[in-house]
C-alpha cells in the first residue's frame, strides 16, 4: 500500500519534493532538537565539485539551507560501506569549504548538519543505542569544542519499538520510516497532520503510471542490492565456519 522509503524514489518522494518540504522540516526538527526550530529550507544543488579535476565529486541525497544559512546534508545509506564515517566527514567538508569568501574573510562559518539514515548497523556500537549524535569535543571535559559541525547517525535496524510503545513525535517518525511498507491501515497514533501527509504522499495508488514505473524500478534495485549483500554475508559466514572446522581438525592432529 505504501512505498519503501529506503528506495531512492521513496526517500526523494517523501523528503525531496517542494510539495513535501514541510515533512523534511518536521523530521529534521525532531532529529536535531535545535534551540531555534527550522522554519524554512531551500533545496541546494546536491552535487558538489572540487576545485580541481583531481578532486573527487561528492553527491548528497539531499542538500538544504535554512533561512539563517545553516546547511543540512540528509543521506539514506542502504548498505554497510567501508570507511562510511570518513565518507560522511568528507562530504560535510564541501558544505564548509563553499562558505569561503574570496578576499578578506574572518573564517566565520554557518553550522553544518549531516543526518545519515542507515539501513545497517555500525560495527562496535552498543546493541541498544541506535541514535548517535557526534560533535567535536574537548576530550577531558567532554564539552563541545566547536558546534559548527554535527553528525547524526540513525541505525534503523536497532529501532525495535512496537506501535504501542511509541511515546514521542520522534518515535513515530522512526517507526513510520522503518515500517511504512508493511502498514495496512492507519493507526490512531498517526492521526497528526504531518503523519497523515506522510501516508498520503507514500500511497502508491495515488501515483500516475510514470511514477509507479520509477518506483518499481527503484524497488527492484533496492531488493537486488539487499539480496546481493545478504548472499555475500551468508557466504562469508559459511566460509568462516568451514575455516574454523578445518583449523579445529588440524589442531586435533597436532595434539
Amino acid at each position: 500500500k505504501y512505498i519503501n522509503p529506503f528506495t531512492d524514489f521513496g526517500f526523494k518522494k517523501l523528503f525531496g519534493e517542494e510539495a513535501n518540504k514541510d515533512l523534511l522540516i518536521d523530521f529534521l526538527n525532531e532529529v536535531l532538537q535545535l534551540p531555534d526550530k527550522i522554519k524554512s529550507l531551500n533545496y541546494l544543488k546536491n552535487e558538489q565539485l572540487g576545485d580541481t579535476p583531481l578532486d573527487r565529486k561528492a553527491i548528497f541525497d539531499l542538500y538544504c539551507e535554512s533561512e539563517s544559512g545553516e546547511k543540512f546534508i540528509v543521506e539514506l545509506q542502504k548498505a554497510k560501506q567501508q570507511f562510511f564515517k570518513e565518507r560522511s566527514l568528507y562530504y560535510a567538508t564541501f558544505a564548509i569549504q563553499e562558505q569561503a569568501v574570496v578576499g578578506d574573510w574572518n573564517f566565520k562559518l554557518n553550522k553544518v548538519f549531516s543526518v545519515s539514515i542507515l539501513d545497517f548497523i555500525f560495527d562496535g556500537t552498543p546493541v541498544d543505542k541506535f541514535f548517535h549524535d557526534v560533535q567535536l569535543i574537548e576530550t577531558e571535559s567532554g564539552q563541545v569544542f566547536n558546534d559548527k559541525l554535527r553528525f547524526i547517525y540513525l541505525e534503523m535496524p536497532k529501532f525495535d519499538k512496537k506501535e504501542d510503545e511509541l511515546q514521542t513525535h520522534f518515535d513515530k517518525w522512526i517507526y513510520l520510516l522503518k515500517n511504512l511498507p508493511r502498514l495496512q491501515k492507519v493507526s490512531p497514533r498517526f492521526q497528526e497532520r504531518i503523519f497523515m501527509k506522510v501516508l498520503d504522499a507514500a500511497t502508491i495508488a495515488k501515483y500516475n503510471a510514470e511514477e509507479r514505473k520509477k518506483y518499481e524500478e527503484s524497488l527492484k534495485y533496492y531488493r537486488d542490492w539487499k539480496n546481493q549483500l545478504d548472499t555475500a554475508l551468508e557466504e562469508g559466514i559459511e566460509q568462516g565456519i568451514q575455516k574454523g572446522i578445518e583449523q579445529g581438525i588440524q589442531q586435533e592432529k597436532l595434539e
